[in-house]
């Protein structure tokens, strides 16, 4: 390993709570967090670190679980284990709450944007994926709700050009959904992993999708051609073992420079890089950096800086958000 992962900062984002989840704004400008605390953390940056700029407190009764911002960045969408979704308006430097989506029976742990902007997903423990179409006039409506999961829905995520959607789930399973005939579908299911699936993450060109495991495991699945009249489907190229000690939480693909890298309950954070001369049909990837002792507890979510290659965040149990720097040795 000749590559370095290299701290720049870390600072205590929620005091005595967990902090579970860091998302980047698309400028990169803004770093938005979440935690055990019921807050959404809002930073900035400030010469050479991050400071918080807006604390938002008062949208959820229980834990915040997952953030995600709009394509547009005006918009911060929040997951909270009080089974309700959150949509948050950026104002200057001030968020206001536009309205809050119900309907699902209880904790919704995660919540993401299509592409577009016109859609949102939202998952939960009660097994169920739903899809939200946002008008004009910033409403929001229910047009699909998805029950291919036979337990908790873990996260979802979008193809980063396409409407399409994969969600994974505490069944062990990974679902890829479209939509059909004004309905949403689950178009395949993804089986090969042995114990609940956290994580998963698009490359940048969408062909392929990674998915990271309690099994302790991270997956590769690729989408091949369809034969003629059947839906295209998604096999498993590559799967990474003997890397993790504990379950993978987290997963994320660089969209500047193809790097993987993955939050563990190891307390590690590692950074994995493709063999570019290996078989498309059959990739390689080997360990290029790690970090042991990241964090002195669980690390729950790693993200890419969307503008700085190299650049990405990690967070953990005990509250703390570290920024860190990447460099590849080649």
């Amino acid at each position: 390993m000749n590559d370095t992962v290299a701290l720049l900062q870390k600072f205590n984002a929620h005091p005595d709570s967990r902090c579970w989840y860091v998302a980047w704004n698309p400028k990169g400008t803004l770093l938005a967090s979440c935690g055990g605390d019921r807050a959404i953390r809002i930073w900035g940056r400030e010469g050479d670190s991050w400071e918080c700029k807006t604390l938002l407190q008062d949208g959820h009764q229980r834990t915040v679980r997952k953030v995600a911002w709009s394509p547009c960045g005006n918009y911060l969408a929040s997951a909270s284990f009080d089974a309700t979704t959150c949509i948050w308006k950026k104002k200057n430097d001030d968020f206001e709450c536009l309205t809050v989506l119900e309907g699902h029976e209880n904790e919704v742990k995660c919540v993401a944007w299509a592409p577009s902007g016109n859609l949102l997903a939202t998952c939960s423990r009660d097994k169920s994926v739903w899809i939200w179409e946002v008008d004009e006039e910033n409403e929001y409506e229910c047009v699909s709700v998805v029950n291919s999961h036979t337990q908790d829905v873990k996260h979802v995520v979008w193809h980063p050009t396409q409407e399409l959607l994969a969600s994974c789930s505490y069944d062990n399973n990974v679902c890829v959904y479209k939509e059909e005939d004004d309905d949403w579908e689950c178009r395949a299911t993804l089986e090969g992993h042995t114990s609940t699936v956290w994580g998963l993450t698009f490359d940048p060109s969408g062909q392929r999708l990674a998915s990271c495991s309690a099994d302790c495991t991270v997956k590769i699945w690729k989408e091949c051609q369809p034969e003629e009249g059947t839906d295209a489907a998604w096999k498993c190229v590559c799967t990474l073992s003997g890397f993790h000690g504990r379950t993978v939480y987290d997963i994320a693909w660089c969209p500047l420079t193809g790097a993987l890298a993955t939050a563990c309950g190891d307390d590690g954070v590692r950074v994995f890089k493709e063999d570019e001369t290996a078989d498309p049909d059959q990739p390689a990837f080997s360990l290029s950096a790690h970090v042991p002792k990241a964090h002195t507890q669980d690390v729950n979510c790693i993200a890419w800086h969307p503008k700085e290659a190299g650049l990405l965040v990690s967070c953990s149990d005990n509250g703390e958000i570290a920024v860190w720097n990447y460099q590849s040795g080649v």
